[in-house]
C-alpha cells in the first residue's frame, strides 16, 4: 500500500473518531495503600526482560494438560495504570466475566485498569487516531487485521506470544497470519473469533421440506427459495457490517473468486467472481426487504422477531433466546440450530469469521504492566471462565482451549468451537499487511456484493469498481 493511500485511510479514520464520543467505561482502582502493598518491583527499564519463575502453577480443575513451561511474569512499572479499549459485548456474559477478570487483576497487582467499550465500527477509527497521535488507550481489542494498518506503532509481544503458544498447544495458523505477518515478530495477541455460522429455525426448514441443513450451495439455494415461498424468508446483512457482512467472503470464495492472488495482485474482476455474484442474485431474491442497510444488530433482531428463518451470525442469537425473560423469545431456544456454511463449486469449506486481536500500543508508558495484563487474562484460570460465560460466542485462538467445557455443555455450541482453527483470513489469498487491512476496513467485497446482487449496478460494473478500489490499496 502506498504511503499516500495509507495516510489517506488513517486520516479519514481520524476524522470519524474525532467526531465520536467515548462509550461506556469502567475503572477498577485500588486505594493507594493497597496499591503500595501489592505493587510488584519495577523493571529496571521499560524494556526489561520479564522474570521467569522456575515452575508453572498447577492447572485448575478441569484444565487440559498443557506443556510444562516456566511461568513468565512481567514486572509492572511502579505506579502503572492501564486503559483498555474493547468492542462492546453482544452477549452479556462476555463483558460480565471480562470485568470480573479485570477486577481480579487489579486486586492481585494493584494496577488500576479502565475499560472503555465501543461498537466494532467505532473501535477501528479510534485505534487509528491513537496510533497516529501517539496517545490514547494502552491496549486495544479490535477486529480482523487492523493491527496491520500500523504495525510500527505496536509493541513487540513476541516473548509473551511464544510463552502462551508453548503452554497452550500453539496458536492457530490464522492467528499467526494476522499477528506475525513477517513470520518472526508478533505485533499483537489473538483473542479469538466470533464464529459466523448459519443460524436457522428447525421448524421452518421442515415446513419448507428440509429435515437437515443443506451441505452444498445448490441445495442451499433450493432451501432459500422454498423458505421464501412459505413466507419465511432468509436475511443476510449487506450494509457495512463488520461481523455479519463476512458471508460475502464466503459467497466469493465458495465459487473460486478472491480479492487478491498469492502475489497480492488484485483479481476480484474475474469469471469466478461473476459466477458467485450471479448465484448471489438468486439468493437476494429470497431475502426479506431491507437487508441493504443492515448492520450487525439487524439480523439478530429480525431473527428473534421471527421475521426471518435463516441468517449468518455468531452464537449471540441463541444466547439471547436462552437468557431472555420474554417467554415468546425464550421458547425459540429449542427451535434454533446452527450449521456450517454450505460448500460451493470449489469443493471445500471457505469459512470467514470475525477475528479479534489484542494490541499494546508502543506509546504506552507501562509496557510491562500491559504485557502482564494480557498474560493474566489469557491464562486458563481467567480465559476458560470467560469463554464459558460468553456461551460459545468467542472461539479461542489457542489449541488447548478446544477442551473447554463450553463446547460440549450444549451441543448447539459445538459448531462454533473451531472457528479460529478453520478461519480463512479476510485478505485471502495474499499476504496480510497495510493493503489487506485497508481494503477490509473499506468494505470493498461487501459493497461489491451488495451492488451486484441487488441490481443497483450491473455485475460487471460492480466487479470493475471493486477492482479499482482494491488496486488503490494494493498499489506498490
Amino acid at each position: 500500500m502506498s504511503d499516500f493511500n495509507r495516510r489517506k485511510f488513517l486520516e479519514g479514520s481520524a476524522t470519524v473518531a474525532a467526531a465520536a464520543t467515548l462509550g461506556t467505561a469502567t475503572v477498577f482502582a485500588p486505594d493507594a495503600q493497597a496499591q503500595a502493598a501489592k505493587a510488584q518491583p519495577a523493571a529496571s527499564k521499560p524494556g526489561a526482560k520479564p522474570a521467569a519463575k522456575p515452575a508453572a502453577k498447577p492447572p485448575a480443575a478441569g484444565a487440559p494438560a498443557v506443556q510444562a513451561v516456566p511461568t513468565i511474569a512481567f514486572r509492572p512499572e511502579k505506579g502503572a495504570k492501564l486503559r483498555v479499549l474493547r468492542w462492546s459485548r453482544f452477549v452479556q456474559g462476555d463483558i460480565d466475566q471480562y470485568m470480573k477478570n479485570v477486577a481480579a487483576f487489579t486486586a492481585k497487582t494493584g494496577i488500576e485498569v479502565r475499560v472503555d467499550n465501543e461498537g466494532w465500527e467505532d473501535v477501528r477509527p479510534k485505534a487509528a487516531v491513537a496510533a497516529n497521535t501517539g496517545a490514547g488507550p494502552d491496549i486495544i481489542l479490535s477486529t480482523n487485521d487492523d493491527a496491520n494498518l500500523y504495525p510500527e506503532k505496536l509493541l513487540d509481544v513476541t516473548d509473551l506470544a511464544e510463552y502462551l503458544g508453548k503452554k497452550y498447544g500453539g496458536w492457530y495458523p490464522a492467528v499467526q497470519a494476522y499477528l506475525k505477518p513477517d513470520g518472526k515478530k508478533w505485533i499483537g495477541l489473538g483473542l479469538g473469533a466470533a464464529g459466523s455460522m448459519m443460524v436457522y429455525r428447525t421448524s421452518m426448514l421442515k415446513a419448507a421440506g428440509f429435515d437437515t441443513f443443506p451441505k452444498n450451495t445448490d441445495d442451499f439455494l433450493k432451501m432459500l427459495q422454498a423458505l421464501n415461498a412459505k413466507g419465511t424468508p432468509a436475511g443476510f446483512a449487506l450494509g457495512n457490517a463488520t461481523g455479519d457482512g463476512l458471508w460475502c467472503n464466503w459467497l466469493i470464495w465458495s465459487h473460486g473468486g478472491k480479492l487478491v492472488d498469492a502475489n497480492n495482485k488484485v483479481v476480484i474482476d474475474s469469471p469466478e467472481t461473476q459466477r458467485a455474484l450471479e448465484y448471489g442474485k438468486q439468493m437476494y431474491a429470497t431475502f426479506i426487504p431491507g437487508t441493504l442497510s443492515w448492520l450487525d444488530p439487524n439480523n439478530n433482531k429480525a431473527f428473534l422477531d421471527s421475521q426471518i428463518s435463516v441468517t449468518n451470525n455468531g452464537i449471540s442469537i441463541y444466547y439471547a433466546a436462552k437468557n431472555s425473560t420474554d417467554p415468546k423469545v425464550k421458547e425459540l431456544q429449542a427451535d434454533i440450530n446452527h450449521a456450517s456454511f454450505p460448500v460451493g463449486p470449489v469443493g471445500q469449506p471457505t469459512e470467514s469469521h470475525l477475528f479479534f486481536n489484542q494490541m499494546i500500543m508502543k506509546y504506552t508508558k507501562y509496557p510491562q504492566a500491559a504485557k502482564e495484563f494480557l498474560r493474566y487474562m489469557t491464562e486458563w484460570d481467567q480465559f476458560d471462565p470467560w469463554l464459558s460465560a460468553a456461551g460459545g460466542y468467542i472461539a479461542a485462538p489457542l489449541a488447548a482451549y478446544e477442551k473447554s467445557a463450553v463446547w460440549t455443555a450444549d451441543p448447539k455450541n459445538t459448531p462454533y468451537r473451531d472457528a479460529v482453527k478453520n478461519l480463512r483470513p479476510a485478505g485471502y489469498a495474499g499476504k496480510l499487511g497495510y493493503a489487506s487491512a485497508g481494503a477490509g476496513a473499506d468494505f470493498i467485497v461487501v459493497n461489491m456484493v451488495a451492488e451486484a446482487i441487488s441490481g443497483s449496478k450491473p455485475v460487471k460494473e460492480a466487479m470493475e469498481r471493486a477492482q479499482k478500489r482494491a488496486e488503490r490499496y494494493y498499489k506498490v
